[in-house]
């Protein structure tokens, strides 16, 4: 089923379009994801039969170009898309995303027509994984400094370094890969290629064992005179950093949509218990100190997602300050979210640190959105700099 062109609204009240839309996307998930969580999570990866199921459903070609066989759509439509995947599992939300929505932009953006054909078209059909790798054990957030080298050879590079924290590594038929081609020249020496899955010289580490995401398959990923052809460059040599910084924009409104989802999913669980559980003679949601906590809860997260639709409209709409707004929310849904999980597992008592109730899981996957994706710290940054300060 392909989505239709949707407008950015010009309130945040979603127009009728995006609330058809967050129907499709919570329908599907609430008839092909979440029946499959308990399995994934315990199996420690994302279920193949899903990747087709998405594509035809139009959910793995949002924001991408229609000749390759994506599905319309714009950044608020990814952004509730990746809300509803959240509200499930965050483990099987962040695999799509990062192989669509995260690796997938620097191919419909700068790749050429060959690599479009050969890794852009099958992913949007489902029958392609993507990953990108541009983290390592001594440069996360801080991409300038990345140590992966690509150096010159008769007819193409021989890559060098290591990458750490690559989510989708072991699913991955391509992997974007960063690398200095000019180390002398900082941030304006980085080039990206794309290596095909299985390469000589490209060795994967086994699933690291995470504290949360459990359904997604994250590795070290070593290259070790992995050579590559010149075809291989991604863009244009030079501009990688300027490549993932753009795509950076895009991936902290999925973390931020997915923030806005676990934390909802975790608060929605957290009433009902309070509904259904009885102390001191009463349901605990009568009791106060309960149902105040649960309202407050709420209205974080309606505050969350208020500023996350905001700044995905404001991309759809080419507004001045959508990545100002983008960094607002990716610092405030991330964190919001945690005090939500923390609240709703506190609310279920010794029930919410037993694995058996979706809570706990959703505790787990919430921290690491304030780190993937640009941390905290990154964000007041970004945020005390358009200050003036």
């Amino acid at each position: 089923m392909s989505t239709p062109t949707l407008a950015a609204p010009s309130t945040f009240d979603l127009d009728d379009d995006h609330r058809d839309f967050r129907e499709v996307c919570r329908n599907f998930v609430a008839k092909e994801v979440a029946p499959r969580v308990k399995e994934a999570e315990a199996a420690g990866t994302f279920p193949a039969e899903l990747w087709p199921a998405m594509a035809a459903a139009g959910l793995l070609g949002l924001n991408h170009p229609e000749e390759y066989g994506g599905s319309g759509g714009g950044v608020l439509a990814l952004t509730i898309l990746s809300e509803e995947l959240a509200h499930a599992s965050g483990g099987l939300a962040i695999t799509p995303l990062v192989s669509s929505y995260m690796a997938g932009p620097h191919l419909s953006r700068y790749g050429n027509e060959e690599q479009k054909e050969r890794w852009l078209r099958p992913l949007l059909a489902g029958e392609v994984v993507a990953a990108i790798a541009v983290t390592e054990p001594g440069a996360g957030s801080d991409v300038a400094g990345l140590g992966t080298t690509a150096k010159p050879s008769d007819g193409g590079f021989v890559l060098n370094g290591t990458k750490m924290f690559i989510t989708n590594a072991g699913l991955a038929d391509v992997i974007i890969v960063a690398a200095k081609t000019a180390p002398e020249a900082g941030h304006g020496g980085i080039t990206t290629f794309l290596v095909a899955g299985g390469a000589e010289g490209m060795a994967l580490s086994e699933p690291l064992e995470k504290l949360g995401w459990h359904a997604s398959d994250t590795r070290e990923v070593v290259f070790d005179d992995c050579f590559v052809a010149s075809e291989a460059i991604l863009g244009e040599a030079g501009r990688g950093f300027h490549q993932i910084m753009e795509a950076f924009q895009v991936e902290r409104l999925s973390l931020a949509g997915m923030a806005v989802g676990l934390g909802q999913a975790a608060l929605n669980e957290a009433v009902t218990h309070a509904r259904e559980r009885r102390a001191f003679g009463t349901e605990l949601s009568k009791l106060q100190t309960i149902r105040h906590r649960l309202a407050k809860a709420q209205a974080e997260l309606e505050a969350a997602r208020t500023l996350t639709y905001q700044a995905a409209a404001r991309w759809d709409s080419g507004h001045p300050e959508a990545a100002t707004t983008t960094a607002q929310a990716k610092l405030v849904a991330p964190q919001i979210a945690s005090h939500v999980v923390d609240e709703a597992l506190q609310i279920f008592g010794g029930y919410g640190f037993i694995e058996e109730t979706p809570v706990a899981m959703h505790y787990r996957d919430a921290r690491i959105l304030r780190i993937g994706g640009g941390t905290d710290e990154v964000q007041l940054e970004i945020l005390a700099k358009r200050m003036g300060l």
